[in-house]
């Protein structure tokens, strides 16, 4: 059986990994103003930065309709595939999942996965199943390991500023000003499809990336050694590499895979933002 696997342009795979594993992505809106734009596509995250830089607004996104889902998938089933698995961003997150189950629905074939995650913690998932797909395993057991193991893919992120998740309406304005009064670098972790705030580590940023990185070690208790993503935004010189040679040094992980944030996480962070992503569910086959 020839399976396809794709993903919500949210997934935050790099160009190369998209290529290396065949991987189809459905990009999500990003609005500019009174433009609309294709994330990864026609809008990359400079043009956000730059965008706020002029305006001090940020653009909003969006997701794809039942209809364009629907197109999506006829398209992928017409290069020959019998079957498509397609990851979404957490339901609890975007009217993402529920439109393309929607569209899924009117089609064969079409096994439409609610990741229950965001960037590389869907990424995650979706390299896990094309190493199934290119096992020969089927769509329905494709489907059914990504959602036995979608809880298990591990998602956080230190922020350096809450101003983007503030103008975004996201913290309140006692939690972003309590945050510059007292050098906050919040750790947002992704719990039941949601995004909250797993501590509040104070100090110069570099500092709290450290700490960041010390309080994960202490979390991955039963680790599938294949492969974790450090995925990051724009970020001040130095800080990227030395995540990597950190977790490098755990000794841990068989790939140690770097990845840029898009455009989702760039809106709601900012720069400055950095997560080290992996599955805590033991080694897998």
């Amino acid at each position: 059986m020839k399976i396809k696997i794709s993903a919500d342009s949210t997934a935050d795979l790099s160009q190369e990994l998209l290529t290396k594993y065949d991987v189809a992505t459905m990009p999500l809106h990003v609005s500019l103003g009174d433009n609309d734009y294709l994330d990864g596509v026609t809008i990359h995250p400079e043009n956000i930065y730059a965008f706020y830089a002029d305006t001090k607004k940020l653009p909003k996104s969006g997701a794809c309709s039942a209809e364009e889902y629907r197109e999506f998938f006829e398209g992928l089933l017409g290069e020959g595939y019998d079957a498509v698995v397609h990851f979404c961003i957490s339901a609890e997150m975007s009217a993402s999942y529920a439109n393309a189950d929607q569209a899924a629905k009117q089609l064969q074939n079409v096994y439409v996965v609610d990741s229950r995650q965001l960037s590389t913690g869907i990424g995650l998932l979706v390299l896990d199943a094309c190493d199934m797909a290119a096992q020969g395993k089927t769509a329905q057991e494709i489907f059914d390991r990504a959602m036995a193991r979608r809880n298990e893919s591990k998602s956080s992120f230190v922020v350096d500023k809450l101003e983007f998740l503030y103008k975004g309406g996201r913290c309140s304005a006692l939690a972003y000003f309590g945050s510059n009064l007292l050098s906050i670098k919040p750790c947002l972790e992704v719990k039941d499809g949601r995004i909250c705030v797993e501590s509040k580590p104070m100090g110069r940023y570099r500092h709290c990336v450290a700490k960041y990185c010390e309080s994960i070690r202490q979390k991955i208790t039963n680790p599938d050694p294949k492969r974790v993503f450090v995925t990051h935004t724009k970020m001040d010189e130095g800080i990227t590499e030395e995540v990597i040679a950190t977790v490098k040094s755990w000794g841990i992980f068989d790939e140690v895979l770097e990845t840029t944030a898009g455009c989702t996480v760039t809106t709601h962070c900012g720069a400055n933002t950095i997560g080290i992503l992996y599955f805590n569910d033991g080694k897998h086959d």
